[in-house]
């Protein structure tokens, strides 16, 4: 109860380190290192998340660190190494590294009303292009976000796939790394196509960033399961309950704004499940279209499908709740 109040408290203050008689120094306590994706440039998303990392210090009573990957891929190692401490992770970004680490998802934000705890990813064309349909991007090239990103670049492939093109076959693909990339290379007509988050999307339009007048929307795609905040293996208990408090019982309004969320509630592994089923889907058509080629037509099949189950995180793993 104390915590929670400390939580709602807007004037609760942070110890600091200060001077003692005798000129004694007492110790600095130590921050808590969250790591975040870099879907936006790195000023953007730490100015976005502020809220939350003034709100987490006022609940734990410790200073509290933002740092932002140079790369999704560095920000998920970061926490499979032990280098942070919790850290926000997209659902392709949490099943990589999750099969090396014992990594504890425990929140993700819900939007409340139908939408719940899911987000989109868009595919956008230039304003003025021809094209109708996914089909038409066939031997285009499409921009996308960070390679390991999942409404970037997975969610996208995805779309593609089920529309009977497959990446580096039917279309180019040209990684950009963020969402706002990709989103000014296809208003400035260098692209034919480009997927990123149709969140961030809109607030692009939203605050200027973005002429709505230079894309639109080709499609969209079904709802994906939202990101996770994630605990590093070996973080204290007594932390990671703080932490699991202090996020579902988050009611600030600036500090959600950053997430389009009405709260966040508790997350767990088999949340992802549905995108572990499209990054199958994805793999076995690429391993299927080479795969007489470089194995031959006997034991092809089964050495692919063996390889794509291997995305699937090892069973009894330290970390995994359900």
């Amino acid at each position: 109860m104390e915590r929670s109040l400390l939580c709602l408290r807007s004037g609760a203050a942070l110890p600091v380190a200060r001077r003692m008689p005798g000129d004694t120094l007492l110790p600095v306590m130590k921050a808590i290192r969250c790591g975040l994706l870099p879907g936006e440039s790195r000023a953007v998303v730490e100015r976005l998340n502020e809220p939350l990392r003034v709100y987490l210090e006022r609940c734990l009573g410790r200073p509290v660190k933002l740092l932002v990957g140079g790369s999704y891929v560095a920000t998920g190692e970061a926490l499979r190494r032990g280098q942070l401490d919790l850290a926000y992770l997209g659902p392709v970004t949490y099943i990589l590294q999750s099969r090396h680490a014992g990594l504890e998802p425990f929140a993700r934000p819900t939007h409340g009303g139908s939408r719940g705890p899911t987000f989109q990813a868009a595919i956008i064309v230039p304003a003025d292009s021809r094209v109708e349909r996914l089909e038409q991007l066939r031997g285009g090239e499409i921009a996308m976000g960070d390679l390991a990103s999942t409404s970037g670049a997975w969610v996208p492939r995805h779309m593609l796939l089920a529309a009977g093109l497959s990446a580096d076959q039917d279309y180019v693909r040209r990684s950009l790394g963020a969402h706002d990339q990709v989103a000014a290379a296809v208003a400035a007509g260098r692209t034919t196509a480009g997927g990123l988050s149709l969140t961030i999307l809109r607030r692009l339009l939203a605050e200027g960033r973005l002429d709505g007048r230079a894309v639109r929307i080709l499609a969209e795609s079904p709802p994906i399961p939202e990101y996770l905040w994630t605990f590093r293996e070996g973080l204290p208990a007594e932390l990671r309950e703080a932490l699991r408090q202090a996020f579902v019982e988050l009611r600030e309004p600036r500090a959600l704004d950053a997430y389009a969320a009405q709260a966040f509630i508790p997350a767990v592994d088999a949340d992802v499940d549905r995108v572990r089923h499209w990054m199958e889907e994805i793999l076995q058509a690429r391993l299927h279209a080479r795969g007489l080629e470089a194995a031959g037509e006997s034991g092809a099949a089964p050495a692919a499908r063996g390889q794509v189950l291997s995305w699937r995180r090892p069973r009894g793993q330290a970390g995994a709740r359900s």
